[in-house]
């Protein structure tokens, strides 16, 4: 499949979105779009379940508008979807009917094992956990999942959501006590059913805007050095803390606490019950979130259909440093062989006993070789801080939030000093061994790419040897390596730190 724009409308119960997405081989896919409008269409379904002619009309005025920016943008490649509301809705084939006579948009009613998939498709391409049970709370249904070793096991859609628990149990915008009391006894009792979440004991994995409105709210209390949502861990202990704040707020006071979406807060406190229902009864001490859902679950789908290869749920790392890689201008084949030397040099580095081999430890190297100083595209001179920042900062799809600091430790080394700036925020979450074996292993990459500077890849094999604190570096060429060995003598200070000897360095080009 090459470079194409498509577009997913998403008619929830609590908001209608459109989403714009690009997509090449290249440099994987990208949401470049996303446009909400808050129309709570669940509150226009009447005692008998017909949509008012109200909510037809709201939500006709939405997709005409929709429509414009899709003709704006030159997109033909739709896909508008509807969930709750409308599949509850007695005159749901009306409104679809309508809806393409006057919008010219075809509507597809998902079933809520269709939004329960697609959801958990999203997530098991996207994120690393193996195991999990997924939970998207929605305005009128609430989706849930157990997947193991990535594969989907067990899916149940309940008919209720943030919007319809406000309608049944709390008075007002405020919830009492004694509603979120009930409300934990209902979503409790309905859980309980299923007979495949009791006592799980796995990680629970919340999608939509409602669980990453509970990621923020954390990431604010504790005043998280990095930004992004996606792959964010939460304990039990952290949510119930959470819990108890959001739960004690009024409505006007919820309204402004920072990190919560004005238009969620007079359904965030059931949503947060419900989540906390849905851990007791897996017995779960764990809470992550996916900022990928429904509508990535969808284009994921769809891509997979025309190009087989283009996601692999069991290598999501792999294949977001290669997109990472290429958007800014280290595709595979420029960055290939200085990955190559490294694993090369990785290996001598253990075999003469500097390093203990560790699998995770030359995984996470080989990709930061492929991501070393991405921040050279942005500005040569200050590489480093810019790489560290983009790895730090960017959503990387597979590895959790202590990888991704990991991750940009080392693909950002220059020096010690600028390595213990970086790591300074990060003191709590790594032990003073693990800081020194990021350096060490950032040193080691610092050099090795002293060995790739004409990119010409000269080099064609590292060997060491040791004598007693001494190591001997011979390093094999294939033709006139000036600019190679210039730089690896300037960077040769690099392997002083991680040898207690000194470090001698012999260049040997091969005949012929």
């Amino acid at each position: 499949m090459t470079y194409f724009k498509t577009a997913i409308i998403d008619i929830g119960s609590n908001t209608i979105r459109l989403v714009l997405y690009t997509y090449d081989p290249l440099r994987g896919l990208k949401e470049v779009e996303n446009i909400k409008s808050v129309t709570r269409l669940r509150n226009y379904l009447q005692v008998d379940n017909v949509m008012s002619e109200e909510g037809v009309q709201e939500l006709e005025e939405v997709l005409l508008f929709f429509r414009d920016i899709l003709n704006d943008y030159h997109i033909v490649d739709l896909r508008a979807i509807a969930t709750a509301a409308i599949r509850q809705a007695q005159n749901s084939s009306e409104i679809i009917e309508h809806m393409w006579k006057n919008t010219g948009i075809k509507i597809e009613l998902l079933s809520g094992e269709q939004e329960a998939y697609f959801g958990y498709f999203a997530v098991a391409h996207t994120l690393k956990t193996p195991s999990a049970i997924t939970i998207d709370i929605g305005g009128g249904s609430t989706e849930l999942t157990y997947f193991k070793d990535k594969e989907l096991q067990c899916s149940h859609s309940f008919p209720f959501g943030s919007v319809s628990l406000k309608q049944q149990f709390i008075q007002g915008d405020t919830m009492t006590n004694e509603a979120g009391e009930k409300i934990y006894e209902f979503a409790k009792s309905n859980f309980e059913t299923l007979l495949w979440l009791k006592g799980a004991q796995l990680p629970v994995i919340g999608i939509g805007g409602s669980a990453r409105n509970m990621a923020k709210l954390d990431q604010r209390k504790k005043d998280y050095p990095i930004s992004g949502i996606h792959q964010y861990e939460m304990t039990k202990e952290d949510f119930t803390i959470i819990s108890n704040e959001v739960t004690s707020l009024t409505f006007e006071e919820l309204k402004q606490l920072d990190g919560l979406s004005s238009d969620r807060a007079d359904i965030i406190a059931p949503v947060i019950i419900v989540f906390q229902a849905l851990m007791d009864v897996v017995g779960s001490e764990t809470f992550q979130f996916s900022r990928k859902g429904l509508r990535e679950g969808l284009v994921i789908d769809r891509i997979l259909k025309d190009n087989p290869t283009a996601f692999n749920k069991y290598n999501v790392f792999e294949r977001s440093t290669k997109f990472l890689a290429a958007e800014f201008d280290k595709p595979l084949e420029k960055t290939a062989h200085f990955v190559q030397l490294t694993e090369m040099a990785y290996f001598e580095v253990c075999k003469i006993g500097a390093f203990s081999y560790n699998a995770e430890d030359l995984h996470m190297l080989k990709q930061a070789a492929r991501l070393f100083h991405i921040g050279e595209y942005i500005e040569v001179d200050a590489a480093s801080q810019h790489t560290f920042y983009l790895l730090s900062n960017r959503s990387i799809d597979g590895i959790s939030h202590g990888q991704r600091v990991r991750l940009a430790l080392i693909a950002s080394y220059k020096n010690k000093d600028d390595f213990s700036r970086y790591s300074e925020p990060f003191m709590e979450w790594f032990s003073k061994d693990e800081f020194k074996k990021m350096r060490d292993i950032g040193a080691l990459l610092k050099f090795v790419y002293a060995l790739d500077a004409s990119k010409r890849n000269i080099v064609e094999s590292i060997a060491m040897e040791q004598s007693g604190d001494n190591v001997k570096l011979k390093i094999y060429t294939k033709g006139n390596a000036m600019a190679e060995m210039y730089q690896a003598n300037r960077q040769k200070k690099h392997l002083n730190r991680i040898f207690k000897g000194e470090v001698s360095i012999h260049f040997i080009e091969k005949e012929g």
